[in-house]
């Protein structure tokens, strides 16, 4: 029992230590970032900091690892919404969109993208990761759509990068471009059915 608690309170403290990191990361970039202001923003010291991670690398190498395992449940979610061709594919466009509208999904692809030519295994994983998570909810629709008749593609990798290729400059490029704080001048949901009608326009069964 007392093993258990023990257990639990290191994997606490673990998650402490990432996210006080991770936040200081986002924040000042991983170079600015030393450990000893790490350990005093998730309130341990430099010692129990080491234990836990030995190196400035290895912290930033476990924060890149396990934002990927859930960087793409919003979108995952989506792909569960039941409708006609025009409400799913919606619903992913949105939940897309919404996703590379936050300040901190920017500033993870900023951080990553900076660091590439210091982790080059660790940026490909993390980039690799998100186009297959992302791509692979819209492939994973975009098939729905293609056996229920309403869609008619060729080749549904394609489509569902024109898809997202919509959504992309005006969400994410823009936020690396002028501020991961910069929101688009219009509304989520209407630049989601733009690009949802277009989509239909060309690929909708007729």
């Amino acid at each position: 029992m007392l093993v258990g608690a023990g257990l639990k309170r290191s994997g606490h403290k673990r998650e402490e230590i990432l996210g006080s990191a991770r936040s200081l990361f986002l924040r000042q970039g991983y170079a600015d970032a030393g450990m000893e202001v790490v350990a005093r923003a998730a309130g341990v010291s430099t010692a129990t900091l080491y234990a836990y991670f030995p190196s400035k690398a290895d912290l930033f190498k476990a924060i890149v690892m396990e934002t990927v395992s859930g960087i793409a449940a919003p979108v995952r979610e989506a792909v569960r919404v039941k409708g006609d061709a025009r409400t799913r594919l919606t619903a992913l466009a949105c939940a897309y969109a919404a996703f590379f509208s936050r300040p901190d999904t920017r500033a993870m692809f900023r951080m990553v993208t900076a660091e590439r030519r210091r982790f080059e295994d660790v940026a490909e994983y993390f980039l690799q990761s998100a186009r297959d998570e992302l791509g692979g909810a819209s492939i994973s629709v975009i098939n729905d759509l293609v056996r229920s008749g309403e869609l008619k593609v060729d080749k549904p990798s394609w489509a569902a990068g024109q898809l997202m290729g919509m959504l992309d400059h005006v969400t994410l490029v823009l936020g690396l471009s002028a501020g991961d704080e910069v929101q688009p001048r219009r509304p989520i949901k209407a630049i989601a059915e733009d690009a949802v009608e277009t989509f239909l326009a060309r690929y909708g069964a007729r």
